[in-house]
């Protein structure tokens, strides 16, 4: 089998090539930066076809990933880095499958659990759920980012390639124990007393722990069916006071200071982010998944995050 993945050098690229050549899958990243690695990587600018076209013809799978990070202000110029990084790339994957002599014949696509809307009191799904963008009195940022979304799969959609099955992958938050991942992130908050309740703390997180974000991606390849929108997220996503609570007692902090909202808005700006990574409501549930028979190993945050807590202490000790 092989897989190549486009955008593959980040944490959730990684965690997947790990995946795949674990299995003995010949994997390709295509990466702007190609280094060493286990597996192969090979140049690409993630917006005009190349050389590396060719490693997509005869290729069992195609997952990409590319896009510039969103963790980042907002500003002009980062706005469209954004949106072009990802529309750009999935435009060119799919002139490159296009012209395959032996297309792929599944393309899996990034996409975010973001493009709902914001939600507290009803989940949404692919079947029933509601889009963003038009919530009364969403900030800019939140309407942003549901535009890139919906040009990101728009560009999915518009790709001419009859003979490959096309999913999009609308991912909540992958949570592993990797360094410089979100987990990594909101843990460091804890170890420092400040991974308290952000804002109101009623808003929900949207998470998946990483060995279901794997077993998901091997799910869709099995199961030819399932096209279209699919949602990668745990079923049970959990208001932001009770998700930091239980990550606190799984780490054994005793106290994590709250965060206001204009205080997280002072905090956003010198860490060169924005709130709505934390404000924003995604209660998102995976459907498609469930109706299909996908079995959750963590489908509760208690569990997983008491996985991750051991996980990352097993790593803090074997590299003493």
């Amino acid at each position: 089998m092989k897989v190549v993945i486009p955008g593959g050098s980040g944490q959730v690229g990684q965690l997947l090539a790990r995946a795949f050549h674990a299995e003995g899958a010949e994997v390709v990243v295509l990466t702007r930066s190609p280094r060493d690695a286990p597996w192969r990587t090979v140049g690409w600018d993630a917006k005009s076809l190349g050389p590396w076209a060719r490693e997509l013809d005869g290729a069992d799978l195609v997952v990409n990933l590319a896009g510039r990070s969103v963790n980042c202000r907002y500003t002009p110029e980062n706005r469209e880095l954004i949106r072009d990084s990802r529309v750009d790339s999935t435009r060119v994957v799919g002139e490159a499958i296009g012209a395959a002599s032996r297309p792929p014949p599944l393309w899996l696509q990034a996409s975010t659990a973001t493009i709902y809307a914001h939600s507290l009191d009803r989940t949404n799904d692919e079947l029933t759920g509601t889009l963003g963008g038009s919530e009364s009195g969403a900030p800019d940022t939140w309407r942003f980012s549901v535009d890139v979304a919906m040009a990101w799969e728009r560009a999915l959609d518009e790709a001419d390639v009859p003979g490959t099955r096309k999913v999009k992958l609308r991912s909540a938050m992958v949570m592993s124990p990797d360094p410089g991942g979100i987990f990594d992130t909101l843990l460091t908050l804890v170890r420092r007393g400040l991974g308290g309740t952000a804002g109101s703390g009623r808003q929900y997180v949207s998470w998946i722990h990483e060995y279901d974000f794997v077993d998901s991606v091997r799910w869709i390849i099995a199961h030819e069916e399932l096209s279209g929108a699919v949602n990668l997220a745990s079923p049970n996503p959990l208001p932001n006071a009770e998700f930091m609570r239980l990550l606190r007692s799984a780490w054994g902090a005793r106290l994590g200071l709250p965060a206001a909202e204009w205080m997280l808005a002072v905090g956003a700006v010198f860490m060169q982010t924005e709130t709505e990574l934390v404000l924003k409501s995604r209660r998102v549930v995976p459907e498609r998944l469930l109706r299909s028979g996908f079995r959750f190993r963590f489908p509760e945050w208690a569990s997983a995050v008491a996985d991750l807590c051991l996980r990352v202490r097993q790593s803090s000790t074997s590299a003493v």
